[in-house]
C-alpha cells in the first residue's frame, strides 16, 4: 500500500499497516474504515485535510501539509504484523523519511509504529536505545537539532475507540499539538 500526501509536508503521520477492510479494499491508507473517520475527522479540524472523512480513493480528500504512511505495507493477519514483515517493509518508511525533509512532527499512531521510527534512528546512530523514548499517548520527544519532534498517539483502531481509549477529542488535541509546533508555539 503506497503512502500518500503532500510531499513538502512538515507533519508526518506513521500508522502501523493498511487495515483489511479498509486501506487494503480501497487502496489508500485510512480510507474507508472506522480507523480513518477518526484520524480524518481530527486532520480535517486542525487544517490539515480538505474533509473530515474518506471513504473511496477518488472522494477528493487532499492532506495539507501532512503526509501519512506506514511501518508495514500490506494487510497483516489480524491486524498483527510479524517481525519479518516489518523488516521487509522497513527501507520503505526510511526512504520516505530520508525524502520528507521539510518534516517538523512525527506522529507515530500506536506503540509499533513508534518503534519502527525510533528502531530507524537508533540503528543510524541518531538515539542510543529506543527504551529512552517510552510510549504513551501525548507524549512529546525532541530528537536532537534539525529532527522532527515526536508525538505519540494511541492508534485510531476500533478496538481503541470503542473502549475509549482513544477519544475523538485526546486525537483531535494530538493534532492541535502538531499544528502548534509547526507553528513555532
Amino acid at each position: 500500500m503506497p503512502a500518500f500526501g503532500d510531499p513538502e509536508a512538515r507533519l508526518v503521520i506513521i500508522g502501523l499497516a493498511p487495515g483489511a477492510h479498509g486501506a487494503n479494499r480501497t487502496g489508500r491508507m485510512f480510507t474507508g474504515d472506522r480507523s480513518g473517520d477518526f484520524l480524518y475527522r481530527a486532520l480535517f479540524q486542525n487544517g490539515f485535510a480538505s474533509q473530515p472523512e474518506s471513504r473511496a480513493i477518488g472522494d477528493g480528500l487532499r492532506l495539507k501539509d501532512a503526509y501519512i504512511t506506514a511501518a508495514v505495507r500490506c494487510a497483516p493477519p489480524d491486524n498483527k504484523p510479524s517481525p519479518g514483515e516489518f523488516a521487509r517493509c522497513r527501507a520503505y518508511l526510511e526512504r520516505e523519511l530520508d525524502l520528507l525533509t521539510r518534516g517538523r512532527v512525527i506522529v507515530a499512531l500506536g506503540k509499533l509504529a513508534a518503534d519502527a521510527y525510533l528502531g530507524i534512528l537508533r540503528d543510524r546512530g541518531l538515539i542510543r536505545s529506543r527504551a529512552a523514548f517510552p510510549f504513551g499517548h501525548g507524549r512529546e520527544y525532541a530528537m536532537g537539532a534539525d529532527r522532527p519532534i515526536l508525538l505519540c498517539s494511541y492508534h485510531p483502531s476500533q478496538q481503541n475507540t470503542s473502549t475509549r481509549k482513544l477519544t475523538a477529542e485526546m486525537l483531535r488535541q494530538i493534532f492541535g499539538r502538531a499544528r502548534a509546533i509547526i507553528a513555532g508555539r
